[in-house]
C-alpha cells in the first residue's frame, strides 16, 4: 500500500487550540507591548527624578547642617543668680565696689549673658532707676551690686548717657575693665555698636541719630525716643566720605545669635529666690537649672543634659539654705529641689567657706568644657 502524502499543516494551528481559543491579534500585541516598554521606560525615568530629588535634598539637608556646623551664632544663653548681700561680706565702701567689681569680671570672661541679684534680706528693691542714698558699710547690697554691674557692662563711651554721679560708684572708676567685645574703640571697624540715640531733630522720613563711639554719628532706619540705648548694625559697604554712618536698629540678641559675639550681660533685680524662677525674661524660663553647695553632688561626675537656657545660683554668706529659709513663697528646707542638677563644684575644699565672688569663677570654669560638650560647635570661639 502506497505511503499517503503528507498533510500540509496549517500554520495558524499552533496559535490555537482545540477548546475554540481566539486567534492572537499581532497588532494589538505589537501595540501593548510598546504600551508596557513605554511604561517601563516611565517608570525608569520616575524612579531616576526621584533618586536626583532625594540626593538633591539629601545635599540640602547636608548643607544646612554643614552651614549650622560653620555658624558663628550662639544660640544658648548663660545666666547667673546671686545675693545681693555678698556686698555685706565687705568693710568698706572701697572694697564693696571692688567686690562688684570681681564678680562683673568674672561673667564677663565666661560670658554671661543675665546676672540675676536676689534679695535675702527683705531690702525690698526692684529697680535701680532713681536716686537712692550713698552706701556705707552695711545697706541696700542689691542696688549697689546691680548698679556697678551695669556701669562695668557698658561701653565707655555711653556711660556719661545713663550713669550720673552717685555716691555708689564713686571708686568703679578704679575697677578693671571688662574689655568685652562691645567695648568699641573710636575708629575699630565692626559690625555692630551699641549707642544712643541723640536729641537731635532729622528729616521726614529718615530714622534718628545715634552715638555709636565712632568720629561720626549713626543715622537708623526708625524714629525712636532720644536716650534709648540701642544695638545697631552699619551697612558693610559705608563710605567714609559720608556726612554720618548709616545702620539700622537690630535685638540686643542678634550680635550673640548671628555673629557669634559676646555682647554683654543684663542685669535683673529679683525680691527672692522664688522670683529669679518665676520673673524669667525668657518665654519658656530656663530648661536648665544649678545649684551650687558643698552639699551636691560632685560635679566632676556629670553630664549636662541638652539645654537652651541655663542658669546657675550661688548662695551668700550662709549658703543658699540661709536664702531659701528667708523666701516666704518656699515652703521647704532642703534647696537641692529647687535644681536640676546640685552640685558641688569644688570639692575637697581647703577652706571652710567659699567666698561667692570666687565660687563664680570655680563654677563657671568647670562648666565650661561640660558647656562645650553640649555645644561642641558653637563653643569653639
Amino acid at each position: 500500500m502506497a505511503d499517503e502524502p503528507p498533510v500540509k499543516k496549517n500554520k495558524t494551528n499552533h496559535l490555537s487550540n482545540n477548546k475554540g481559543e481566539e486567534r492572537i491579534n499581532w497588532r494589538k500585541w505589537k501595540e501593548q507591548k510598546k504600551e508596557e516598554k513605554r511604561q517601563r521606560k516611565e517608570s525608569k525615568l520616575i524612579q531616576q527624578l526621584e533618586k536626583q530629588q532625594q540626593k538633591k535634598e539629601e545635599e540640602n539637608e547636608q548643607q544646612v547642617q554643614q552651614e549650622q556646623r560653620e555658624s558663628k551664632g550662639r544660640l544658648y544663653t548663660l545666666s547667673v543668680a546671686l545675693p545681693g548681700s555678698v556686698m555685706d561680706n565687705a568693710q568698706s565702701p572701697e572694697l564693696r565696689t571692688y567686690l562688684a567689681g570681681q564678680i562683673a569680671r568674672a561673667c564677663g570672661v565666661f560670658c554671661v549673658d543675665e546676672v540675676v541679684i536676689f534679695d535675702e534680706l527683705r531690702e525690698d528693691v526692684k529697680s535701680v532707676e532713681g536716686e537712692f542714698r550713698g552706701i556705707g558699710k552695711k545697706g541696700q547690697g542689691c542696688v549697689q551690686l546691680a548698679r556697678i554691674l551695669q556701669y562695668l557692662e557698658c561701653p565707655q563711651y555711653l556711660r556719661k548717657s545713663f550713669f550720673p554721679k552717685h555716691q555708689d560708684l564713686q571708686f568703679a572708676g578704679l575697677l578693671n575693665p571688662l574689655d568685652s567685645p562691645h567695648h568699641m574703640r573710636i575708629d575699630e571697624e565692626v559690625e555692630f555698636r551699641e549707642g544712643v540715640v541723640l536729641n537731635q531733630p532729622s528729616k521726614p522720613g529718615k530714622g534718628s541719630f545715634v552715638n555709636c563711639g565712632m568720629r561720626k554719628e549713626v543715622q537708623i532706619d526708625k524714629q525712636l525716643k532720644a536716650g534709648l540705648r540701642v544695638t545697631v548694625q552699619l551697612n558693610k559697604s559705608q563710605n567714609k566720605e559720608v556726612k554720618v554712618y548709616k545702620g539700622v536698629v537690630v535685638a540686643p540678641h542678634v550680635p550673640r545669635t548671628e555673629g557669634g559675639l559676646y555682647w554683654g550681660y543684663s542685669v535683673r533685680l529679683a525680691s527672692c529666690l522664688s522670683a529669679v524662677f518665676t520673673e524669667c525674661p525668657y518665654k519658656d524660663g530656663y530648661d536648665l537649672t544649678i545649684g551650687t553647695s558643698e552639699r551636691g553632688k560632685n560635679a566632676d561626675h556629670v553630664t549636662l543634659p541638652p539645654f537652651k537656657r541655663m542658669l546657675v545660683v550661688f548662695g551668700g554668706l550662709q549658703g543658699l539654705e540661709a536664702s531659701v529659709d528667708a523666701d516666704e513663697n518656699l515652703n521647704i528646707t532642703d534647696p537641692s529641689v529647687l535644681f536640676d542638677l546640685y552640685l558641688n563644684t569644688c570639692p575637697g575644699q581647703g577652706s571652710r567657706t567659699i567666698r561667692t565672688e570666687e565660687a563664680i569663677l570655680i563654677s563657671l570654669s568647670g562648666l565650661r568644657q561640660k558647656i562645650a560638650a553640649v555645644f561642641p560647635d558653637q563653643s569653639k570661639g
